[in-house]
C-alpha cells in the first residue's frame, strides 16, 4: 500500500503542476488581451473576455496549489492530507479522462483499511449481521 500512496501523492502532485501553469497560462493570455484592447482604443479592456479568462486562471492556480500541497502532505503522511485528497475527489470527477480516473484511484486507495493502518488508525470493523 505505501507504493500506491507514494504514487497517489506524486500523480496529484503532477496533476497540481499542469493547473499551476495552465492558470498562469490563462491569466498571461488574459493580460496580453487586455492589452491588446487597450492597443486598439478600446478604453479600458476589461472585457468579458478577459474576465473570463482571469477568474478561469483563479480557478485553477488556486486548484492547482491545492493539488500541490495536498500531494506533498501525502507523501509525509500527514492524515491531513488524505483528507485534503479526499476533498479534492469532488471537483476532479468532473475533470474528464484524467481527473476521473485520479478521482475513482484516490478514493480506492485511501478508503482501504491498509491506507488506515499506514496513517496509524486502526482498520474499520466489518459489518455483522
Amino acid at each position: 500500500m505505501r507504493v500506491h500512496l507514494d504514487v497517489l501523492a506524486w500523480l496529484h502532485v503532477l496533476w497540481g503542476v499542469f493547473g499551476l501553469l495552465t492558470g498562469l497560462s490563462l491569466g498571461v493570455l488574459a493580460l496580453a488581451t487586455m492589452a491588446a484592447f487597450f492597443e486598439m482604443g478600446g478604453g479600458s479592456g476589461l472585457t468579458p473576455a478577459v474576465w473570463v479568462l482571469l477568474m478561469s486562471g483563479g480557478v485553477l492556480v488556486v486548484g492547482g496549489g491545492a493539488m500541490v500541497i495536498s500531494g506533498r502532505a501525502l507523501l509525509a503522511r500527514s492524515p491531513r492530507g488524505g483528507t485534503a485528497l479526499l476533498a479534492l475527489v469532488a471537483p476532479n470527477i468532473f475533470v474528464l479522462p484524467f481527473g476521473t480516473a485520479l478521482a475513482i484511484y484516490a478514493c480506492w486507495v485511501l478508503l482501504n483499511d491498509d491506507a488506515r493502518r499506514e496513517f496509524g488508525r486502526p482498520a474499520r470493523s466489518p459489518l455483522t449481521s
